[in-house]
């Protein structure tokens, strides 16, 4: 089997209008009807989706619900004691650089769920927690949304660096690597705060320096014309000579009246080594938007093939 993308849960760029980040721990109390419950949600979970589908579904465009569904390596161990584990996923801890680090949260499962309707995004949610509510306790629950023309909340166009769309299959989709995991993905997840007080107040020039590119047609500066530890430096990854790529997401949230405002940063990655390399050089080189930016959490989950989420439903998951 190779990578095929119609065996994947969303693991695409496709910000949504209305977006829902869901991070859940197990209760721990009970392994085996926890595992039951699980794997009935591993069953329910895509009847649910397949039916928002169909209540959302427009003449002109079809549905545009996106869900996927992670399990991060602690609630594998959790889950599946006795069965193999993706080959990258790993419990991520905190990353330290010079003068910043990335803090690790807990979590155990984890939901990506965006919609053109709030509505779909409650409905899909609600109905999730009909099955989970009661072996699980949330831990973070943040709501995002589209930012003018797609872009991250500090105004500038975001994923300008992701693979194009016939080619993200190859850079989020496990392949043959890892045969029992293929068309899965792994997904980091991390939560940014930051003072727009601080951004606001700086010249745009300015900030197209911190970034790299110009805010408002978003082309590239040249190198001497960026600070040095500019975004679009500081989180470049090259391997053996080969600039590495992830498809990413960075989603706005804000509650403006408490001044809590940010964006939720999600990567889907076939390797999960590639986003702890960008990561550990954002340190390393003191990525400019961290100056400006305080990490509430971050934490690394595998996201499932559909096929393997049948198996997981099935009980043949071993």
């Amino acid at each position: 089997m190779s990578i095929e993308p119609s065996h994947a849960q969303d693991v695409w760029k496709d910000v949504g209008e209305h977006v829902q980040f869901t991070v859940l721990n197990f209760n721990r109390q009970d392994p085996e009807h926890e595992r039951a419950v699980f794997q009935e949600f591993a069953d329910r979970s895509q009847a649910i989706i397949r039916s928002l589908h169909i209540r959302d579904a427009k003449p002109e465009s079809g549905s545009q619900l996106k869900v996927s569904i992670g399990i991060s390596s602690a609630a594998w161990d959790y889950l599946f004691p006795d069965t193999p584990k993706p080959k990258e996923l790993e419990t991520y801890t905190t990353l330290t650089g010079p003068e910043y680090t990335m803090p690790a949260s807990t979590g155990d499962l984890f939901f990506h769920i965006r919609a053109s309707n709030e509505a779909v995004v409650y409905e899909c949610q609600t109905q999730f927690q009909r099955v989970l509510a009661d072996i699980t306790t949330v831990v973070d629950e943040t709501k995002g949304f589209r930012y003018f023309e797609g872009r991250a909340i500090i105004g500038f166009i975001d994923g300008t660096e992701d693979p194009a769309v016939q080619d993200a299959a190859d850079y989020a989709l496990v392949g043959d690597e890892d045969p029992q995991f293929e068309n899965g993905s792994y997904a980091f997840a991390q939560k940014w705060q930051h003072d727009m007080t601080v951004w606001n107040h700086m010249h745009t020039e300015d900030q197209e320096k911190a970034v790299g590119r110009e805010k408002f047609s978003d082309f590239e500066l040249a190198d001497h014309d960026k600070f040095k530890n500019a975004h679009n430096v500081a989180s470049k990854l090259e391997i053996d000579g080969v600039e590495q790529k992830i498809v990413r997401m960075n989603v706005p949230f804000s509650d403006p009246a408490a001044g809590n405002t940010g964006n939720y940063f999600i990567g889907y990655s076939r390797y999960w080594k590639v986003t702890k390399g960008m990561l550990q050089n954002m340190l390393d080189q003191s990525d400019f938007l961290l100056t400006f930016s305080k990490i509430l959490s971050g934490q690394l989950f595998f996201i499932p093939s559909r096929d393997l989420l049948d198996q997981i439903a099935e009980g043949d998951f071993h």
